[in-house]
């Protein structure tokens, strides 16, 4: 199985890298090929533009969608977005890590996303959902809180976790035609210690390798 791993945390020793690194460790020792894609160490763009391209097929107006689809019946994305193009087309499981800011992804995997997921090479032409260009593919989700767990239960005060990464989940992963695994959650990791840092990571690599035999999520 190929994997890739895409990383999305500032800090190197933060608990959130920690996850990153004992997820490529653990999927290398069970014979699986690995990339990891780490955006702030790549000091990755996020922002969507004109830099996407080494194509245009309007110079009059910059319509992101009409320009994709021209990168990708051409060869014209950028050097840096193709890079990652190719890491993702050669990839059978897809590990995004991240923390979750403000209930969301932040901002540069969010950046990956929008340049990498791009028209006419992730989905158009009908393919979306189940016949997504990315059928076959696996996906999964491991993050990290600053609340605990009580906070994102049903009745927390944050919401349900799962409705902060529908989102993420069915807009980005499963709209692709990825199968999107139940997401990996270390709660409030910077208020618990060695011990509890450490159950986690042994869990997290237990998860890890299962997850040729767990089920994927049922998704509209």
């Amino acid at each position: 199985m190929h994997a890739l791993i895409v990383h999305a945390h500032p800090e190197p020793q933060s608990f959130c890298s920690a996850l990153a690194c004992r997820a490529r460790q653990v999927l290398h020792d069970a014979g699986h090929d690995v990339q990891m894609s780490d955006l702030y160490a790549m000091k990755w763009d996020p922002v969507s533009s004109r830099s996407n391209f080494t194509s245009v097929c309007d110079a009059g107006y910059f319509k992101p969608q009409l320009e994709e689809r021209h990168a990708a019946a051409t060869g014209g994305f950028a050097p840096d977005v193709q890079a990652e193009m190719d890491k993702l087309a050669r990839a059978d499981f897809l590990l995004l890590n991240f923390p979750l800011w403000w209930f969301s992804v932040p901002a540069i995997l969010k950046g990956w996303i929008d340049r990498v997921f791009a028209m006419g090479f992730a989905y158009g032409g009908g393919r979306v959902y189940e016949t997504g260009a990315f059928r076959g593919k696996r996906g999964m989700l491991s993050i990290t809180t600053g609340g605990p767990e009580r906070s994102y239960g049903d009745t927390g005060r944050n919401g349900p976790i799962l409705e902060h990464l529908f989102h993420v989940h069915h807009g980005m992963l499963w709209f692709c035609g990825i199968e999107v695994l139940p997401p990996f959650v270390a709660w409030a990791v910077a208020h618990g210690d060695a011990a509890a840092r450490d159950e986690y990571l042994s869990a997290f690599a237990a998860r890890l390798r299962a997850i040729d035999s767990t089920p994927a999520m049922k998704l509209r």
